[in-house]
């Protein structure tokens, strides 16, 4: 019934390892705990006497219908979280009505994921080998029929994350960064590479991990076609800011030439509101994924979907809002921070109270 039960079912089923690795951040974790902060000291500024018996939540991405403005982004591995890997993914999203982006660390393959449900996929591409080996992945993704291409540009090294290394873990998407393969591939890649992919190949082009303005606007001028602000979920650089607060100032870079995409903290529907209504076009909800799938696999993500689409409606029914295209920034404000803690679970706070 609630976010929280699945978040609880989440971390009674996983081992110690797993619900480190999704919980997890690099170095102190300040990074995760500032999105979290960030989100947090958002307050909403509702309207009132407004119709609010129906709301309309769809949005339109990659020419596919967004039951409500949230897409399952890539998580390395998901495999650990239910057998089925980037093909329960692929489920959920066709049974829920909404997009995915598989993670080239997750199994099975993107080919054998291609053809799984009916919903919208990107393919998201960490390099580990040089341009050719690049290229040739790149039309293979275009034949299998994926919907757009994705680099993640906020992971040229992989991160301390002490979690993981106090117990000597190495998850299965932090083993190419140890083993022999050529990491350094995804190291070398700038601004070329980029301009490369948009000279040679006609699929739409995603930057993921966007986190100031000047990148942003030259994302745009180079092409790409959907740019996307994340900071890896805290996962990648300590003491990054807040995904929620460098939004605005993407949004303002994009000035409307492209969509933009946010992750980092989402975890209920009032937050996925306070990023609609700075801007983006939809919200990633990456942890809420490998919780709702360690929890219950498919069917524990389509619930979670469900639950947030609750959350989604309400908010901005109370808010006075009936049009999703009606959120807009004067709808939020900075205010004091709420003392407590802010990490992934103070967005289930009556856990803490033995609910």
């Amino acid at each position: 019934m609630t976010l929280g039960e699945i978040a609880e079912q989440a971390r009674t089923n996983l081992s110690l390892n797993l619900w480190d690795y999704l919980r997890g951040g690099a170095d102190s974790e300040s990074s995760v705990v500032r999105n979290r902060m960030a989100l947090s000291s958002l307050a909403f500024r509702p309207k009132i006497l407004n119709d609010v018996s129906t709301i309309r939540k769809e949005r339109t991405l990659l020419g596919h219908k967004l039951r409500i403005p949230v897409i399952l982004p890539p998580i390395g591995s998901i495999q650990q979280f239910h057998e089925g890997g980037g093909a329960s993914v692929a489920e959920a999203a066709s049974e829920f009505g909404t997009m995915m982006i598989l993670s080239s660390s997750c199994q099975p393959g993107f080919e054998e994921v291609a053809p799984v449900g009916d919903c919208g996929k990107v393919f998201q591409l960490y390099l580990v080998g040089d341009e050719a080996w690049m290229d040739d992945i790149i039309e293979r993704t275009i034949v299998a029929g994926y919907d757009a291409f994705c680099l993640t540009v906020d992971t040229s090294l992989y991160s301390r994350r002490e979690r993981d290394i106090h117990k000597r873990y190495v998850p299965g998407s932090g083993r190419v960064a140890t083993s022999g393969t050529d990491f350094l591939a995804q190291a070398r890649m700038n601004w070329d590479t980029v301009a490369h992919i948009k000279e040679k190949f006609d699929i739409p082009l995603i930057l993921k991990g966007v986190a100031r303005a000047d990148d942003a606007m030259r994302a745009v001028d180079a092409g790409v076609d959907i740019v996307y602000t994340s900071n890896h979920g805290g996962r990648q650089l300590d003491h990054a800011r807040g995904c929620i607060e460098v939004l605005p100032e993407i949004v303002a870079a994009v000035d409307g030439r492209a969509p933009v995409i946010v992750d980092g903290g989402f975890l209920r529907g009032a937050d996925v509101v306070k990023g609609l209504c700075l801007g983006a076009t939809a919200v990633g909800a990456g942890r809420l994924l490998a919780l709702s799938m360690a929890a219950r696999g498919p069917a524990g993500v389509v619930r979670a979907l469900e639950i947030l689409e609750q959350e989604i409606h309400l908010t901005m029914g109370l808010m006075g809002i009936s049009d999703v295209d009606d959120l807009t920034p004067d709808l939020v404000e900075r205010v004091a921070l709420l003392p407590g803690r802010h990490d992934m679970m103070s967005a289930f706070p009556l856990l803490e109270e033995g609910y």
